[in-house]
């Protein structure tokens, strides 16, 4: 089938970035255009947590000039310690008077790092100065880093077995002995294992389905199914499909399509992140759709970014910028067209809503996912104190930086209580496991729900009742 535009989009171009160098560095006119105000100092999670200059945006942001500049070198304990406890939840993006693109040079900065310890750093800053080059990683480190970014990201079917063996450790009892036996805890892999999700007995593979819309069809979109939403939410990809069709959606899952390469890009390995992009451009290219749909916030502002980490390419450069402009956040896109509001049922809960970072700070989609909530007939929406602060998920940030990770959930989880809220809501993968993870260890009996799952029930609800 061939699929036509049926409406003009309503998708604009995001505001273009700033390049990486070829050398995939920080780039200097990003630096300078720190002006070193401290306005974003009360909005960054870690030096709220810590109140040390070196652990802000702007300490950062000085290490890195010092970097760039020569006055420091890669070596430097401070500099490596500071990138990786920076949590990129793009907090100060959103409040800096200066529009400092932070996210984009701290990702190079992490890059430049693991280039060094691969030894294919480039010239070094200072002219005449030795290359910059690093200890690799331990053997352990590089292997599982190269079976994790290398495979299982960019291989779904990898990731599909995978998945599966991680239903069947769940399943078969082997997690309850692993888990009553101490085993975990002698391994020092407790808290990373709690936060494992319960794997889905089926899952959400991109072979080409069209769903159709309910009733007249007014747009067509593509669903990014990716890699965890795929498995272990692959109930909130049936929820989003349902409710798009309740608003005159025809749905599409394009083949090929794979991970939007989010951890990646986060963790310093630009060229994977390249790589999974080109994939997911070749796969939703040529389709019509009016817009290509993300309901995980982290996957979402990845794909919106994709012009930025094709920048230096001239042969992917453009259509990557004609990608990204069609995506959109399903809460961005529900929110912005005549949304059905009349086949909604009523859900007598109570439920507060915290933002996902990759949401209000990175995408600055604050408004949309509460006004979804609040059209809900019976529900309650109850805010929670600094429902912008991050959870301490942040990708794979729980296991690399635990202790950080921990506090600022508890933080979260502290303030989402104060709602007495029966249900958080959410609209991130990484926040819903962190969330759950918290919750589960304070014995609370309190849900973790996405907003497109309390929309799902609303309609059901209505559909039943009719």
């Amino acid at each position: 089938m061939t699929v036509t535009q049926s409406s003009p989009s309503s998708v604009q171009p995001t505001v273009p970035l700033i390049g990486f160098s070829a050398k995939d560095k920080p780039s200097s006119d990003i630096i300078n255009t720190c002006v070193h105000c401290g306005l974003c100092l009360s909005s960054c999670p870690t030096y709220r947590e810590t109140g040390l200059e070196m652990a802000s945006p702007r300490g950062r942001i000085y290490l890195m000039k010092a970097v760039d500049e020569g006055r420091i070198s890669l070596a430097s304990e401070v500099f490596q310690e500071q990138m990786s406890l920076c949590l990129n939840c793009r907090a100060c993006e959103a409040v800096c008077p200066s529009g400092v693109q932070y996210g984009a040079i701290l990702e190079a900065s992490r890059a430049q790092i693991e280039q060094a310890r691969a030894g294919k750093a480039g010239p070094p800053a200072t002219p005449g100065a030795p290359e910059p080059k690093l200890p690799p990683r331990p053997l352990w480190q590089r292997a599982l880093r190269g079976a994790v970014f290398g495979l299982l990201f960019k291989r779904m079917e990898l990731f599909r077995l995978f998945s599966t063996t991680m239903r069947l450790y769940q399943r078969s009892g082997i997690q309850w002995l692993a888990r009553k036996s101490g085993l975990l805890k002698l391994l020092g892999l407790a808290d990373t294992e709690a936060m494992l999700p319960p794997i889905s007995s089926h899952y959400s593979v991109p072979k080409g389905q069209i769903f159709p819309a309910e009733g007249e069809r007014r747009y067509s979109v593509a669903l990014l199914t990716g890699c965890i939403m795929s498995t272990a939410f692959a109930h909130v990809h049936e929820a989003t499909i349902r409710v798009l069709r309740k608003n005159g959606c025809e749905v599409i899952l394009p083949p090929d399509q794979g991970c939007c390469g989010a951890l990646h890009t986060h963790g310093g390995d630009l060229d994977g992140g390249r790589e999974l992009a080109r994939r997911n451009i070749a796969a939703f290219e040529g389709l019509g759709v009016d817009a290509i749909i993300v309901n995980a916030a982290g996957c979402g502002s990845t794909l919106k970014e994709y012009g930025h980490l094709l920048h230096d390419d001239p042969a992917w450069r453009e259509r990557a910028e004609r990608f990204s402009a069609k995506v959109k956040d399903v809460h961005e896109f529900l929110a912005g067209i005549d949304f059905n509001r009349s086949a909604l049922g009523r859900l007598n809960l109570t439920v507060t809503y915290q933002e996902p970072c990759h949401l209000v700070h990175a995408q600055r989609i604050s408004a949309q996912p509460r006004v979804l909530l609040t059209a809900i007939p019976g529900l309650t929406l109850k805010e929670m104190p600094e429902s912008s602060l991050c959870c301490g998920s942040a990708g794979i940030y729980n296991v690399t930086q635990p202790e950080m990770a921990m506090s600022l959930g508890a933080r979260k989880i502290d303030n989402a209580l104060t709602t007495g809220a029966e249900i958080i809501a959410t609209a991130n993968p990484g926040c819903a496991l962190q969330l759950a993870g918290e919750l589960r260890r304070r014995g609370k009996d309190v849900q973790v729900r996405y907003i497109i799952e309390l929309l799902d029930e609303s309609y059901r609800v209505f559909a039943a009742s009719a």
